[in-house]
């Protein structure tokens, strides 16, 4: 009894080890991403509210902007709407932004740095990203308004279009590294940045970054927001908490995106100099957290960029690009791919 409540306690510490980090780590990702935008349009930014209290942070102008956007949301009323299903119309956004935070159980930050080692973490990954569209669906529906209704559904037809190309990417994954475990993925790409797997799948890896911008609802996919048509989309009948919620939930999934492309395709926690005769000594001392860390802020500044560079799309075009783009190009792959591990093709696949 005992040692399942020790257990029990220790699990629980491991969680908020986990969970409270990346809660941090979205909360100043809507400022890099304010920051960042405002840089590439030549405007300054966030720079009024700053945390005076910390000394060493007093001269970052903007470092408190998510502190104050969070307690302004806290404070704001939770308008529900009379006619509307009020326990799915408040569970939605939970259930949006909870499949993002249990994912990572099986993200390893570095090598053994992981919550739950499990053999098919590969497909668990993949159940826990799939959830996420029923809150999306739910929200739409339980509002009672048309507006959020039809934002809910195209949402959830482009995520669902996607997951297939995502899918179909995470099999090419599978066959290079010969395992569902995610450690193991990361493992089979031993050596320097020539091995690692974004070079032998290089289409399904452009392929899983894009559907991961269109499964984040991020621009130029992020047709639920289409304002001149359908105002905010699924979330225009929230506010308060339940609407900071939605974006707690599009920023976790962002973070665990970048997380996956890292694990996936850029060798996760390995150093990108291992085996290179003068850079690997130079750089050994660095652990492999802060690798895995700088390639998650390298793919989120990609995430940032193209929203500042890329117009919407049209919801035809999105759909096309999809079905008649995406999925093809990775089912020849997964083809291509097969004849260069029967003939053993090295490094990659010897």
């Amino acid at each position: 009894m005992i040692e399942s409540i020790y257990y029990l306690f220790i699990t629980v510490v491991k969680i908020l080890i986990i969970v409270l980090p990346i809660m941090a780590c979205v909360a100043y990702l809507t400022l890099a991403e304010r920051k960042i935008i405002g840089y590439m349009q030549v405007r300054i930014g966030p720079n009024r509210v700053n945390l005076s209290i910390i000394p060493f942070l007093r001269n970052l102008p903007g470092f408190g902007q998510p502190i104050a956007d969070s307690i302004k949301l806290m404070f704001k009323e939770i308008i529900i709407p009379t006619n509307s299903n009020k326990f799915l119309f408040v569970g939605a956004p939970i259930l949006c932004l909870a499949p993002a935070l249990a994912a990572w159980a099986v993200i390893p930050f570095a090598d053994g740095w992981v919550l739950a080692d499990i053999n098919a973490g590969l497909l668990y990954v993949l159940a826990m990203t799939s959830i996420g569209v029923y809150g999306v669906m739910i929200s739409g529906w339980a509002s009672n308004s048309k507006y959020a209704f039809l934002g809910a559904m195209r949402s959830t037809a482009q995520i669902i279009s996607y997951e297939i190309a995502m899918g179909f990417a995470l099999v090419g994954v599978l066959m290079a590294a010969g395992s569902l475990n995610l450690s193991e993925i990361v493992m089979a790409q031993q050596g320097s940045l020539l091995h690692w797997f974004w070079i032998p799948l290089f289409p399904l890896f452009i392929v899983y970054f894009i559907s991961g911008l269109a499964e984040t609802n991020r621009a130029p996919f992020d047709v639920a927001e289409g304002e001149s048509e359908i105002v905010a989309g699924f979330h225009v009948e929230y506010s308060g908490m339940l609407f900071a919620v939605f974006f707690l939930a599009e920023y976790a999934n962002m973070i665990l995106i970048a997380a996956l492309v890292t694990i996936f395709f850029l060798g996760g926690w390995l150093s990108p100099f291992e085996g290179v005769p003068v850079l690997g000594y130079l750089f050994s001392f660095l652990p492999g957290i802060f690798w895995f860390g700088a390639k998650i802020a390298f793919v989120l500044f990609f995430f940032l960029w193209t929203r500042a560079t890329f117009p919407r799309y049209r919801y035809d075009q999105i759909m096309r690009l999809g079905w008649k783009v995406f999925i093809p190009i990775t089912l020849v792959w997964i083809v291509v791919l097969g004849l260069l591990i029967l003939l053993k093709l090295p490094p990659w696949f010897a």
